[in-house]
């Protein structure tokens, strides 16, 4: 098998594999034999007979250099019917080139398709194939990408069928001779032919396994992207459509899946999307459109009614920063694998987190995980006493979510459209003292779950399931459970002030409730769309050139006043062009005076009607 045609087996390209040169190729003539095999086919070929009685003849042991070798080796010997390359999954943690011990010729158990010729490669390297209800490998890191959930019509076809989005896929690929080939995004015909958008990607530095980028602006780039913020400060939207369209590949100010484009055209050849080891700092400003074009898209999935995919991006946006987490993506990432049905993978990364990262002390995370052992409980292929493990599980978790987070209930059942029983409304655990006298830390992130994931809790057992552990709750704090008074005390010392982060994420999420639940530090300075709450510690690779305040410093109160009306008004610095401009202006002065004393001229006051005339015609006030 070709090495081409086995990265395509494995959903890779060209670059975004990891870096590992402990097995390059031995002979460097097996390039040349895979691009020979590739012209005849482009696939795997049949052995030839002679190939066959010439391994028959050699019945010792081989050694093998690397997993391409290994497998036409393998290949030769292993007696097989057809290869199936649908179900045949790689692993990018997994180094192409690593190399392999001594492998015997005669193998037991390879199978009768490729499938089992995979797996035991990897069980020769040590690993194991072990997947999970939600479909991803336990050897694989918990954020690990796959290139084909990046696209919604692999979404749309599990959904509607292939023959739903085949039409669209031949017209792509029609089109793709004018476009560059890209994972995230599918050029469409009305966009401008690729060209040099002014942005490129650096390495800066690789540790610990992990390889740091940047983007970086050229000199042109720079140019447009000063004129956008003198756009953005005009306060003229018009100024903005104008550098839009002057520019192109510019990607604040163009689509999301445009921008996207311009992006990934620009990677470096070692950045890889799927591996998790590559890291883009937000604190440096040529990465933060990347970081809200991938958050956009995501949204816009998610609206679509592709879930699936919007948690891949997710998943994405979190492996590019997943200490800072700069928007947040924690708080998004229960809510789509819900509704995406993944929850192994949110059981999963729960696990794995939790002991770093506390996330039991996230109210998403809290009831999110519940509700996810909940709906594996309910699963039809498990035995009955699985589903009773689980059934506690979930059980326990929600009660402790809900003797941690009170103030979560009734707002929950409002957005439901429950009418709470007397008995819980009623009760002082969660009455209106619960949401009175919370933190307002709390009261925004519970107000974010609420507004978000209220539509997860309107299902008929669900609600039952609620019901009954919200009974369960008022119980344990009628019998003075001492958990009730212990999460008191946390509650009060805990979720005093959120970090920027969860306040840059509540104003990307536009939920009323959450924007209205965030602080007066927040609400009282400007906000921008391209850029929403900037970390405070930026790494400013260039500096916008200083603009000129003479003609603002010597304006008068006249012009000032126009100015507050009109945004885009400016004053001309010149001598001439300042006498011509009052001399309009007077002009224009004059004209709306001249308006005015008519409109005052042509007013005639009435009479009001009297006490002693009441019987007055009223034609007279025509």
């Amino acid at each position: 098998m070709s090495s081409r045609a086995l990265r395509r087996l494995r959903g890779k390209q060209r670059g975004q594999e990891a870096i590992d040169i402990g097995g390059l190729l031995a002979d460097p003539n097996e390039e040349v034999a895979d691009l020979e095999e590739e012209a005849q086919d482009g696939v795997l070929q049949p052995v030839a007979k002679n190939s066959r009685k010439s391994s028959k003849k050699n019945k010792t042991q081989k050694n093998v250099n690397n997993i391409y070798e290994l497998v036409k080796y393998l290949a030769s010997n292993a007696s097989r019917k057809k290869c199936s390359f649908e179900n045949c999954q790689f692993y990018t943690n997994v180094s192409c080139y690593s190399y392999l011990p001594t492998f015997p010729q005669q193998e037991e158990g390879v199978g009768d398709d490729l499938d089992a010729l995979l797996e035991t490669i990897e069980k020769t390297n040590g690993l194991s194939h072990q997947s999970g209800p939600c479909g991803t490998s336990d050897n694989r890191p918990v954020l690990y990408v796959e290139h084909r959930n990046l696209n919604p019509e692999t979404e749309l076809k599990r959904y509607f069928g292939a023959r739903a989005v085949l039409g669209d896929q031949r017209a792509r690929t029609r089109q793709r001779q004018f476009h560059r080939s890209t994972w995230m995004t599918a050029p469409k015909d009305t966009w401008p032919r690729f060209s040099r958008p002014g942005i490129s990607m650096s390495l800066q530095e690789s540790r610990e396994g992990l390889q740091y980028f940047t983007f970086v602006h050229n000199r042109d780039y720079q140019q447009v992207q000063f004129k956008f913020l003198d756009a953005v400060e005009s306060m003229d939207p018009n100024n903005i459509v104008v550098g839009s369209t002057c520019r192109e590949s510019y990607c604040d100010s163009i689509i999301q899946k445009r921008a996207l484009y311009s992006f990934e055209c620009a990677f470096h050849p070692v950045f890889s999307l799927t591996s998790g080891t590559s890291r883009l700092d937000y604190l440096r400003p040529e990465n933060r459109a990347f970081y809200l074009a991938l958050y956009k898209h995501m949204m816009f999935l998610e609206k679509r009614g592709c879930p699936r995919t919007a948690l891949e991006y997710c998943k994405l946006i979190l492996s590019l920063d997943p200490e800072n987490d700069p928007l947040c993506m924690l708080l998004m990432v229960d809510f789509l694998s819900l509704r995406s049905r993944e929850y192994t993978f949110l059981i999963r990364l729960y696990e794995e987190w939790e002991g770093h990262r506390n996330l039991s002390q996230l109210p998403n995370f809290a009831l999110s995980v519940a509700l996810s052992y909940y709906h594996q409980s309910l699963q039809d292929e498990l035995t009955p006493e699985e589903c009773a493990r689980l059934k506690q599980k979930a059980d326990d978790l929600l009660q402790d979510a809900l003797i941690m987070f009170p103030g979560v209930l009734m707002p929950l059942l409002d957005l439901c459209a429950v009418q709470p029983d007397s008995a819980v409304s009623s009760h002082s655990f969660f009455g209106p003292k619960s949401q009175i006298w919370q933190p307002p830390a709390l009261n925004e992130l519970l107000s974010l779950y609420v507004g978000r994931c209220h539509i997860l809790w309107k299902e008929g057992r669900v609600l039952l399931w609620l019901e009954g552990n919200v009974r369960e709750v008022l119980r344990r704090v009628d019998s003075k459970d001492p958990l009730v008074e212990d999460y008191e005390n946390k509650r009060k010392i805990r979720y005093q002030s959120a970090p920027r982060n969860i306040h840059r994420h509540v104003i990307l999420s536009e939920i009323k409730g959450a924007t209205a639940a965030l602080p007066l530090e927040v609400t009282t300075q400007p906000v921008m769309g391209f850029d929403p709450l900037p970390p405070l510690d930026s790494v400013i690779s260039y500096t916008r050139p200083n603009r000129s305040n003479a003609g603002a410093s010597n304006e008068s109160s006249f012009s000032l006043f126009f100015r507050s009306l009109l945004p885009n008004f400016n004053l001309p610095n010149d001598d001439q062009e300042v006498a011509r401009a009052g001399r309009e202006l007077n002009q224009e002065v004059n004209r709306l005076m001249a308006a005015m004393r008519d409109m005052l001229a042509n007013i005639q006051v009435l009479e009001a009607p009297r006490e002693d005339e009441p019987e007055r015609d009223e034609e007279e006030w025509d």
